[in-house]
């Protein structure tokens, strides 16, 4: 399936923890009017899920035959995007320190990624469809999810600067903060490229940038990447 059709912004955006990815996809894809969606979030969907029913994460076969079937609703509305599995909303459970420390066992299983590489697809081409693009932000992106993209960027910061605003959000011990950012990473990508920009990348380095001042770098680029387009 080709994400890239006339008419339609795809924006995506690979990254390492810690650089305002998130957030920063969000504003910008509030600021052009298109849907957003968070990759990263099925996979600790995904981990919630398995927890919840008692699978095993460890046992790569079973929760690769879970991310086949189980009920997973994202919202793409940038200013209120939502996750939920059946008629519950886990939003707020997948950010818990327990699914944290658990989601590399799954985002790692490469049964798990070919099926939501593929749902990932599809939900970015219905949202594109429907909203005229999409902003979809989160691990490989740009290399493996939609290298076909409008624009491809890989939203970069120095180590301290992804700790320290981690620790901000987390409120949490350095070693901690740490684990939830460089050793996930190292962990990540053993199956998926996010660390350095592949051809036709364009890297959007935010180690000194503020929030406002790394959106309107992204949007510099993806104006850029338009005009080419």
């Amino acid at each position: 399936m080709s994400l890239a059709e006339d008419g339609l912004l795809i924006v995506a955006i690979d990254g390492p923890s810690g650089t305002g990815k998130s957030s920063v996809s969000k504003a910008v894809a509030t600021a052009l009017g298109i849907g957003y969606l968070d990759t990263g979030a099925m996979y600790r969907a995904l981990t919630w899920w398995c927890v919840d029913r008692g699978i095993d994460l460890h046992d790569r076969s079973a929760v690769a035959r879970e991310a086949q079937t189980f009920p997973l609703a994202m919202g793409t509305d940038p200013a209120a995007p939502t996750v939920q599995v059946g008629d519950r909303d886990i939003a707020a459970a997948i950010r818990t320190p327990s699914v944290s420390a658990a989601v590399s066992d799954v985002a790692t299983n490469l049964g798990v990624r070919e099926q939501l590489i593929r749902r990932q697809r599809e939900l970015m081409a219905r949202v594109a469809a429907e909203t005229g693009g999409v902003v979809a932000e989160g691990r490989d992106i740009t290399t493996v999810v939609a290298p076909d993209a409008t624009v491809r960027i890989l939203m970069t910061a120095s180590e301290e600067a992804r700790i320290a605003r981690r620790a901000g959000e987390l409120a949490s011990t350095a070693a901690a903060t740490r684990a939830q950012v460089v050793d996930r990473d190292r962990r990540d990508s053993a199956v998926a490229s996010f660390m350095t920009a592949a051809d036709g990348v364009v890297t959007v380095d935010t180690s000194h940038l503020d929030f406002d001042g790394s959106v309107k770098a992204v949007l510099a680029v993806v104006d850029e990447g338009r005009g080419r387009d």
